[in-house]
């Protein structure tokens, strides 16, 4: 399953907003330098779907804000 993220890094506070079916806001710490912000992303990604980290994969939007994800594991999907 594939599914938008709007990435909110250097927030003040970790969490992931549902916006519709396949549509999330996350907001993390981490500053978007090296790469943190994506590894963060993930990471409250794959907590908040109850899924290991190697079953969530970027597939668009390395430097942008708009991201796409894929899921690999659709039944554990909330």
């Amino acid at each position: 399953m594939l599914i938008k993220v709007k990435a909110f890094p250097a927030s003040k506070k970790e969490e992931v907003i549902k916006k519709s079916e396949d549509a999330f806001e996350v907001h993390v710490r981490a500053k978007p330098i090296g790469g943190a912000a994506n590894q963060a992303i993930i990471s409250a990604l794959s907590e908040y779907f109850g899924l290991s980290q190697k079953e969530i994969k970027m597939v668009k939007g390395f430097k942008e804000r708009n991201k796409i994800f894929l899921i690999q594991s659709l039944d554990s999907i909330k």
